[in-house]
Parts: C-alpha cells; structure tokens; sequence
C-alpha cells in the first residue's frame, strides 16, 4: 500500500512556454482559426460595449480577434507567456497579469460583461476554483464560455480511433469516462533530452455541471463542435464519416445568476 503523501503535479505552464507559442503563434494554430475562434465569437455576440476577462490567456490568442474598442483583460500563471502577450497585443488599451487562476485573486475590475477559458480549463485540477473567479469578476448575467477538448470523446491516453473491416466504419474507442484522471502530457514528444510535461485534466460532463452550479452560474447553451479538416485516400469516406459523428471540442455557455 502507498502511504506516501499525494503531491500536486507541477502544472504550469512556464517550461512550456516557448514549445506553446511555437504550436499556436500570433493567430492561433489551425483549429483556433478554422473552428474554436470564429465559432466562440459566434456564442459569445461581443460589442465594442463588451468587456472580457480571459482566464489562463496564454499569449493572448484570443485578444487579437475581439471587436474594436471592447475592453480585455488576461490573466496566465505563465509569465513567459503574459511578457509575448504584451509584445503581440492589438491595443495599448489590454490588459494582461500573471495570475493562478487556480487561486482566488483580485483585479481592478469585478464587472466584466464576459468571461472566457478556451482550451485551458483542461489544464486545470481545481475547476471549481476557476469557476468562483469567473463568477467574482463578472456582473450578474454576465457571460462565461468555456471551450474544452471534448471530455466524453477526446481523452488523452483513454481514447482512440479503430477501424471495424468488416462494417468499413471507423470507430472512436473510449476506454474511461466518469473516473477523474490526471494525465501527463509530453509537449515534445521524440526529444532527446529531458521530457517537457504539461497535464490534463478529465472530468466527466456532469462534473463541470456540478461546479458551474455551485458557483453560481447556470447553463444556457451546450455545443459540439467537429473538425472541418477532410481526408484523402481509400479510407477518406469512414474517415470523414467519423469525423462528423464524433466532435473534437465542446463549448459550454454559462450565464451568472
């Protein structure tokens, strides 16, 4: 039996910072621009009126896309990160801070119209936390999205893709769901030297559920959204089949009571 104390993994992202920006760059990697940005914009309906908080930033992916004179604020625990944001931001108007969002912590500001953690929250143990600041910085009826990697279907290390011969049908296999799980994620796989970790985070749907009601939002809007990449080749039809049936992110509208 391990009697040895649980000891949290390190999960910021401040190692992997420069590895990240590579990934994303200054406009977001393909599927922030094909899928996650124009359909969040979409969710969220901002005016030049609207004021966002954007939790766990990174280098301000999202910060570059808002409408013209919206007022932002980003918070990362990365300050590697937070210092490219600031050099890549659109407005001398953004503001962006080094901040644990996993810890409660103040700002100028507790009114903000919007709220937003895209493709972060993943990256995140203690979710409820992260939802008690979304909802101490944000007006009633204020807004927050959240955009995940899709929890029931893309699970780092529990689930995968498999072809049936016989049916000619691709299949998504999963191997856990309900269980909560902290899975290490190496950022550059192949490397020859010491291995860059970041960590996700699973948890069931019903659990982000749980935590947004508990801190005192309820949900307006549920969406699922798949990959608009297209395959080639003899397996092109199960393949893009599959793709369709089987979505990659899923965003949750949350609204303060």
């Amino acid at each position: 039996m391990n009697n040895q104390p649980y000891k949290k993994p390190n999960t910021s992202w401040e190692n992997s910072a420069q590895k990240y920006h590579q990934i994303v760059g200054e406009e977001g990697h393909y599927y922030h621009k094909a899928v996650v940005i124009p359909k969040s914009l979409d969710l969220l309906k901002l005016s030049k009126d609207a004021s966002v908080l954007d939790l766990g930033c990174g280098q301000g992916v999202f910060s570059r896309v808002i409408p013209k004179g919206a007022y932002y604020y980003g918070v990362d625990i990365s300050k590697s990160l937070i210092n490219t944001a600031k050099q890549l931001k659109a407005s001398t108007d953004m503001q962006f801070n080094v901040q644990d969002i996993t810890k409660e912590f103040t700002l100028p500001k507790t009114d903000f119209s919007h709220c937003l953690i895209i493709l972060a929250l993943q990256n995140v143990e203690e979710i409820n936390v992260v939802m008690a600041n979304a909802a101490r910085h944000l007006e009633s009826g204020g807004k927050f999205l959240i955009v995940l990697n899709h929890p029931a279907y893309r699970i780092p290390r529990q689930s995968s893709w498999g072809i049936d011969e016989q049916s000619k049908l691709q299949y998504r296999k999963v191997n856990k769901y309900m269980s909560p799980m902290k899975i290490p994620i190496d950022m550059a796989p192949g490397a020859k030297d010491r291995k860059t970790l970041t960590w996700s985070f699973h948890f069931p749907l019903s659990t982000y559920s749980d935590c947004l009601a508990k801190s005192g939002f309820y949900m307006e809007r549920i969406e699922e959204w798949v990959s608009d990449k297209q395959s080639a080749g003899k397996h092109a039809k199960m393949e893009n089949r599959a793709r369709d049936e089987f979505p990659m992110f899923m965003a949750i509208l949350a609204a303060k009571r």
